[in-house]
């Protein structure tokens, strides 16, 4: 995350240094931060001219990234701190037809309530690699943050057991989970709604017999479909013609065993490191400022570890680590078949063949190199009948991707009561106190940090309490609920009945 030299010595003063015992002023810490050799935007001095052989390896990758994004992209990946002047210096002079497609793209408003940080973790799934190329992304954020907790390439996303690992994975990394999850109806999402639930009751049993999920159709989660957006505009365009580039050469075909199990073993740990990169730069990156929103504005990650310097409440609940393991032994078994990269057997192939080649490290420009050079061993030994007989099992491994695979279902807990929902557009959907928002012991607690960054001054009038913070985003889709949603929306309100 970028901060000012101000900013910094600050939060060392707070979190790090024995103030008691130690001192550090401003000026000392600029010196040793320059010995370091840890320099600013301006001892840096970058022009236009130095940025651009970087621009021009990086725009082949994310060719629509605007001035932010490749500041961003040059601090976390180049170690360059480069001047928002310089950036638009350098648009202006190579790139003014991207200028004027950025302009021309606006988003639609849509609003959402939560209470604070940790009140709502929302979920989704993105398919639109999953057919084509056998890639299958999810993703679970803060909306009050906007911090991505997690987002995920897997050769599916339709098993509950594996979208729910995704969220124990994350409440293990963090020792907490938020109030109450949401999603899209789905069965995929059963696996989330009983493993939440079941934490959230193990740690409250004044919540037995409330389900602490929101279900909420497409249209209506709108976060997630916020974030597949900006995914779509920022990161995924040089992805895909990397993709495109080896399918258009004839260099893959989704329908053969071997090409499949290859490309899986060589694209989605490369895919996920880099998905991973983006996420760092997302929760790390203070948003473009808003009149429009009263969101906190910061960089995500900051604000999830300091919420009182923002003004706002964080409701994460701390998690007893045995829970989490516990809820993982019923629903998501380390052993399952769906947490396999690729079978066993072949994996061990695999690796025999990718050490031959001297494990050289992927790049975007040796993705496909690499996946034909291991594709090519295996076609070999195959030819010479060296491959073991059980290669034809290998076949369940394209079966559980498939959508209609559903052996791995979870049944809903059943007579289970729906959190509150109150009327209106811009309801609350979030679960403190039991879904209905803030206590005035709350609201109080908010106010206070409101006082402490904004004494009011005597005599003046306070604004009159409004509630719940209004979250407003974007998003580009509007979506009906589909047929499985539709099954889906019906059998939970069967299952209340």
């Amino acid at each position: 995350m970028r901060m000012t030299d101000t900013q910094i010595l600050a939060a060392l003063r707070t979190n790090d240094i024995d103030l008691t015992r130690y001192g550090l002023g401003l000026t000392s810490f600029i010196r040793i931060r320059e010995e370091l050799g840890l320099l600013r935007t301006r001892k840096q001095s970058h022009t236009v001219e130095t940025v651009r052989p970087i621009m021009l390896y990086l725009r082949p990758q994310f060719p629509k990234a605007g001035a932010r994004e490749v500041i961003s992209l040059l601090f976390h990946e180049w170690d360059m701190s480069v001047s928002r002047a310089i950036m638009r210096e350098y648009f202006s002079k190579y790139e003014a037809e991207l200028i004027l497609m950025r302009r021309a793209g606006r988003l639609k408003r849509k609003q959402f309530w939560a209470a604070g940080c940790n009140d709502i973790w929302a979920m989704d799934q993105h398919d639109k690699w999953k057919y084509l190329f056998g890639l299958a992304l999810h993703i679970g954020l803060d909306p009050f943050t906007g911090r991505i907790v997690w987002l995920k390439v897997w050769w599916t996303n339709s098993n509950p057991r594996l979208i729910l690992s995704y969220y124990l994975d994350a409440v293990k990394l963090e020792g907490a989970m938020p109030m109450v999850t949401q999603s899209d109806p789905g069965v995929e999402n059963f696996g989330i709604a009983n493993g939440h639930t079941l934490l959230r009751h193990y740690h409250d049993p004044a919540l037995a017999g409330t389900l602490q999920h929101r279900w909420m159709n497409r249209k209506k989660n709108v976060k997630p479909e916020a974030a597949w957006s900006q995914l779509r505009r920022r990161w995924t365009p040089g992805f895909e013609d990397i993709l495109d580039r080896g399918v258009n050469a004839g260099l893959f075909d989704n329908e053969s065993l071997l090409h499949v199990l290859v490309f899986r073993y060589v694209f989605i740990p490369w895919l996920q490191l880099e998905l991973d990169k983006y996420s760092d730069r997302i929760n790390n990156e203070k948003k473009r400022a808003d009149r429009n929103k009263i969101l906190p504005h910061g960089p995500p990650n900051h604000i999830q570890q300091f919420p009182g310097e923002y003004g706002v409440l964080d409701f994460k609940i701390t998690v007893n680590p045995a829970h989490v393991e516990h809820v993982r032994s019923l629903y998501a078994p380390r052993n399952h078949q769906v947490f396999e990269l690729v079978p066993p057997e072949f994996e061990e192939f695999a690796s025999g063949f990718y050490a031959q080649m001297g494990r050289p490290v992927i790049t975007r420009e040796n993705v496909w190199t690499i996946y034909s050079g291991i594709l090519n061993h295996f076609e070999f030994v195959l030819e010479h009948n060296q491959l073991p007989p059980q290669m034809s099992s290998w076949d369940y491994a394209l079966t559980m991707a498939r959508d209609e695979y559903s052996d791995d279902n979870i049944d809903l807990l059943p007579n289970l009561r729906p959190l509150p929902i109150a009327e209106g557009e811009n309801a609350y959907r979030g679960g403190v106190n039991g879904g209905h928002g803030l206590d005035s012991e709350q609201s109080a607690e908010l106010d206070q940090l409101m006082d402490d960054d904004f004494p009011l001054p005597e005599g003046m009038q306070d604004f009159e309490d409004l509630g719940p913070t209004a979250v407003e985003f974007s998003s580009d889709e509007e979506q009906q609920p589909d047929e499985e949603e539709q099954e889906v929306l019906e059998l939970l309100t069967n299952n209340l009945e």
